[in-house]
Order: structure tokens, then C-alpha cells, then sequence
């Protein structure tokens, strides 16, 4: 009776072994592709569609160098003929501070206007976070529940978004912004050469 049993085993094994191998493998693709900074690794099936609609509260307490209360922004707020940057951070990743310098030299650019989408934060987080670091953002919606994180198809944070004037999705950035991506990729977008389409 015991020779069936080593036959069984190996089936056995491999039943537990092959899922966590496949997992293992995709986990792997997953963070080459975060690591390598290259959004078409992970590629938006949302990109040249409009943004998913949306209407995200301003992120409370939170005012501008002037004194004024800093707005929340809708999917209409992306649609009004000049494109837009959408960053999506929160205070406690860390990625989100390593490319923040960044932000703030985009935000110091004439022309160059960024919203934001603060993912799943504490609100008094992300203000002492902005307040320390500097506010890039014209606009910042909160996204307590992550609703629309999902609907933009926001793997993890920080990711980026080049909106066109016309509320499209023309670009997409996975994980913490590079000056490469930036000068190749966005400011392009931002900028178009004369006589090239902007939407």
C-alpha cells in the first residue's frame, strides 16, 4: 500500500510550488519595471482615453504662500485647452520624497501648472509634509479611500500624469519621477514643438 504515496507526492508538491513560482515571477517583472522607471513596463490601457470621471475634496487646512485655501479639482478641471501634470503622493512614502525636488523645479517653470491626488493620507500628515518640503501643486484632491487611484489604474505610489488640454491621458509615469522622463517625456507633452498637435 505505500507504493502509490511516492508517485502522489511529487504532484503534491509541485501544486504548492508552481503558484508561488508564478507569483515570484511576476512579482520580479512588477519591480524591474518600478525599478527601471519606465512606464511603458507597466502600461496604461487608459493612455489617450479622457480621465476617468472623479470630483476629489481639497485637502483640509491646506493654503497656498498667499493665505488662500488650496482647491480640490474635478475631472472637468482637466479639460480647459493647457495641459496638466496630476501627481499622485502621500506623506509617508518615500519615494514621494525623493522626486519632489523635482516637483518643485517643474512648479518653478512659467506655464507648467501640477495637481495633485493625495492617496490614502492623514490630512495633518500631508500638510506638515507639503509645508516642509514645499508645495508644487496648484491643486490637491484628497483621495481618502483610493477610489480614484483605482480608477486611473494607480499601481502604487508616487505615479504621474501628463493630461492633455483636451482631459486625455497622454502619459504616464510609474514610480518616482527622473530628469530622463522628465526632459524626454513630459516636458515635451508640455511644450510641443510648433505645428505638433498638443491633444
Amino acid at each position: 500500500m505505500s507504493g502509490p504515496v511516492p508517485r502522489e507526492a511529487p504532484r503534491g508538491r509541485w501544486g504548492v510550488i508552481l503558484p508561488f513560482a508564478i507569483f515570484a515571477g511576476l512579482a520580479g517583472l512588477f519591480w524591474f519595471a518600478l525599478q527601471t522607471g519606465d512606464p511603458s513596463k507597466l502600461p496604461s490601457a487608459l493612455i489617450g482615453k479622457p480621465v476617468p470621471e472623479f470630483v476629489l475634496p481639497p485637502l483640509e487646512g491646506l493654503k497656498s504662500d498667499g493665505g488662500e485655501e488650496v482647491q480640490g479639482f474635478a475631472a472637468s478641471d482637466l479639460a480647459t485647452g493647457a495641459p496638466t501634470i496630476v501627481n499622485v503622493f502621500a506623506s509617508w512614502c518615500v519615494p514621494c520624497l525623493e522626486e519632489h525636488p523635482m516637483l518643485m523645479a517643474l512648479a518653478a517653470e512659467p506655464g507648467i501648472r501640477i495637481y495633485a491626488i493625495n492617496y490614502k493620507d492623514d490630512p495633518a500628515s500631508a500638510r506638515r509634509f507639503l509645508g516642509r518640503y514645499g508645495n508644487p501643486f496648484s491643486r490637491v484632491g484628497t483621495d481618502n479611500s483610493g477610489r480614484t487611484a483605482i480608477d486611473f489604474g494607480v499601481y502604487g505610489v508616487p505615479e504621474t500624469y501628463v493630461i492633455s488640454g483636451d482631459g486625455k491621458i497622454a502619459y504616464r509615469h510609474v514610480g518616482p519621477l527622473t530628469e530622463e522622463a522628465i526632459t524626454t517625456e513630459i516636458l515635451p507633452l508640455l511644450r510641443p514643438e510648433p505645428g505638433t498637435p498638443s491633444g
